[in-house]
């Protein structure tokens, strides 16, 4: 089996979702001997946001800027490290209400249409990475968004599931570490996300 790994957070050692992913890849490699784990560090290597350099070079037009020559390369892999995963590990801290914008660009080089998606007859998307894939994601919030006033807030999770399911992947789900900025409620809130990931069964 194989496992991808995705980190965005750009807080290292201090991060709440690096944990969390630690943990969640450490739980999977001792569900699934054997298993075979592909890092990205979305953090430390970043892909460029989309120019209209990329846009080009989509539709045939070599670029010439050696920066995104080099990008555009660098990221070739991505969607073939996605369609070959089996498990998807994705840490995903919220910045501003949404994900980092480097996952973002991760997202954006993985739906492309023709490749991870296309339009049915009806305008319908219809995914195209394989099935059965299962899709791990370590959320972290410095406030409660999950439900009450700030819901409404969340284009962090929403954004990445509605994003996956796009894709054809719906099999996901959250681990979720919130209240991480409130020093009397992080301790439970980070115990109880450690305790979801030690009861995952294969």
């Amino acid at each position: 089996m194989k496992l991808l790994h995705i980190d965005s957070s750009i807080l290292g050692p201090n991060s709440v979702s690096r944990g969390l992913t630690a943990a969640l890849v450490a739980r999977q490699k001792a569900l699934h001997p054997g298993l075979e784990v592909t890092y990205l560090d979305l953090a430390a290597s970043a892909p460029m946001h989309l120019s209209p350099a990329h846009i080009g070079a989509m539709f045939g037009t070599a670029p010439t800027d050696a920066a995104v020559i080099a990008d555009i390369a660098a990221a070739a892999p991505f969607i073939d490290q996605l369609f070959v995963a089996d498990i998807i590990v994705i840490g995903a801290p919220m910045y501003n209400f949404a994900p980092p914008s480097q996952l973002k660009a991760w997202v954006d080089r993985v739906l492309v249409a023709g490749k991870t998606f296309r339009y049915g007859a009806d305008g319908v998307p219809v995914g195209l990475v394989p099935a059965g894939k299962k899709v791990f994601i370590a959320s972290s919030r410095g406030g409660a968004y999950s439900a009450g006033p700030l819901a409404a807030l969340d284009h962090q999770e929403a954004y990445l599931k509605a994003a996956l399911g796009f894709i054809g992947v719906t099999d996901v789900t959250v681990i979720r570490a919130e209240t991480m900025a409130v020093p009397d409620l992080k301790p439970a809130a980070l115990a109880a996300a450690q305790a979801q990931i030690a009861a995952l069964a294969a």
